[in-house]
């Protein structure tokens, strides 16, 4: 059998559910029990939509209210002390309170989550800070889930990349000094999780795929030695957005129970694995983008992997589908006035269908897929040959143009004191952080231009 999974899936709702519901619980609209209630029902629809596509495992703990590094600045007792709450009695409206800010404190630092648009809330941490834990939001969706009869597999971003991803506050010191109390925390974490009764924890470890300091790269060793020892529970140590091919070595030998490589980012770093000996998940269905994969070409790479490891093949998105638009099927204007793009396309309910189709190959054969992998050809091979995006005569323009037609003619010294002495500008501040603030005028002049009542630009 090939084990088909997922590291998480995309929690805002098919059409942005928990976005509005958050909304009118801000302006009061409806209570905090509603809210809940909406969130638990997105759950139950995201996990049916993942047992449907015959995944083996649904994803739990990647639900999030407003951020998952946010929660697991919670589970870890890892929130700002200047906001003077208690992480292990938070309420949900001091939790929006630490994404938000209120009137005494502003809100926690954003920034971008790796190379993608997506932002995380970014820990603060202190030399003196004590972690504590707190896996209740963890446990209670894997509660959910096991109620309504599905096999749960959580993921929680591990101890290191949490570390490396914080910033030091206060006094000057190095944050992984940190590390040696902060895993004791995160032993409990997952023994709590694994006290539910699940067989896999996925701990996600996105920042082996950056240029690590070596006693950062060396910590993994001691780190999953202890986790592994202390969590009665099989670990899946997971890696994506980039090549962790250099550290091939070190992962083959932490004592977790299976790793995750992401394919689409690194297909090269295959090579350093295929002599794994114990559970390998792949990443083989972009997990950040919008478009169709080519399911022949995907099955031409696991084939082989598939007779070499058997059943310790497991595929997955190369990453948490997060990063993609929920379900392309909404876009009926799409679909009607773009039918060629609107084929090329899969959403994260198409990319699980597309990983459904290869694992299906996988255990009967293509033939069994046969016609899903004829329309996925089709649809790969229009879009390589597509004059919507391939101009030949760019090509040629680009092919034509001299070796230093990318190089200034003369210095920036130079040029800029002619601008300023030609044009004479005043200074026109133009930086913005994120969108503009959005007034009531402003939505009703965007609806307004959307209907074609007003005509110009906003």
């Amino acid at each position: 059998m090939t084990t088909f999974h997922l590291s998480g899936f995309p929690r805002v709702g098919a059409k942005r559910e928990l976005k509005f519901a958050q909304e009118r619980y801000w302006r009061g609209e409806i209570g905090e029990q509603d809210l809940v209630d909406i969130a638990k029902a997105l759950r139950e629809i995201n996990w049916k939509h993942q047992a449907n596509a015959q995944a083996d495992y649904v994803a739990v703990a990647d639900f999030t209210f407003y951020d998952h590094i946010l929660d697991l600045q919670v589970a870890t007792g890892a929130i700002p002390a200047r906001f003077g709450f208690d992480s292990q009695h938070l309420t949900l409206d001091q939790y929006f309170q630490l994404a938000r800010g209120n009137k005494d404190q502003f809100a926690i630092e954003m920034t971008k989550w790796f190379d993608t648009n997506y932002h995380y809330l970014v820990p603060e941490l202190h030399k003196n800070t004590q972690f504590k834990a707190n896996p209740a939001h963890y446990v209670q969706q894997i509660r959910e889930a096991k109620a309504l009869g599905f096999k749960a597999k959580p993921t929680i971003v591990g101890p290191l990349t949490f570390l490396w991803l914080s910033k030091e506050k206060g006094a000057s010191f190095d944050r992984f000094e940190l590390l040696n109390q902060l895993v004791p925390v995160y032993v409990e974490i997952l023994t709590a999780l694994a006290a539910e009764g699940v067989e896999w924890i996925q701990i996600d470890e996105p920042a082996l795929a950056v240029d690590l300091p070596v006693q950062w790269v060396e910590a993994y060793n001691t780190v999953y030695a202890t986790l592994a020892k202390n969590v009665p529970a099989k670990l899946l140590l997971a890696t994506y957005f980039g090549s962790v091919a250099p550290y091939a070595d070190l992962l083959k030998n932490l004592p977790v129970a299976g790793l995750h490589i992401d394919l689409v980012r690194a297909p090269e770093q295959l090579a350093a694995f295929e002599d794994y000996d114990k559970v390998l998940s792949v990443g083989v269905i972009d997990g950040r983008n919008i478009w169709r994969a080519n399911l022949n070409a995907v099955l031409d790479v696991v084939e082989p992997l598939k007779a070499k490891l058997g059943d310790r093949l497991w595929i997955a998105p190369s990453c948490s589908l997060l990063h993609t638009p929920y379900d392309l099927s909404v876009e009926t204007q799409l679909q009607a006035n773009k039918p060629e793009l609107y084929r090329w396309l899969a959403f994260s309910l198409q990319k699980i269908q597309e990983l459904r189709q290869i694992k299906t190959a996988l255990e009967q054969g293509r033939v069994a897929v046969q016609a899903e992998l004829d329309d996925s050809q089709a649809a790969a091979d229009a879009r390589a040959n597509s004059k919507e995006i391939h101009r030949p005569e760019v090509a040629q323009r680009l092919a034509n143009l001299p070796k230093d037609a990318d190089k200034r003619q003369s210095p920036f010294a130079e040029r800029i004191a002619k601008q300023n002495a030609w044009l004479n500008l005043p200074l026109l501040p133009t930086t913005n952080i994120g969108s503009f603030p959005q007034t009531s005028e402003i939505r009703q002049a965007r609806q307004l231009q959307k209907r074609h009542v007003v005509v110009g630009r906003l």
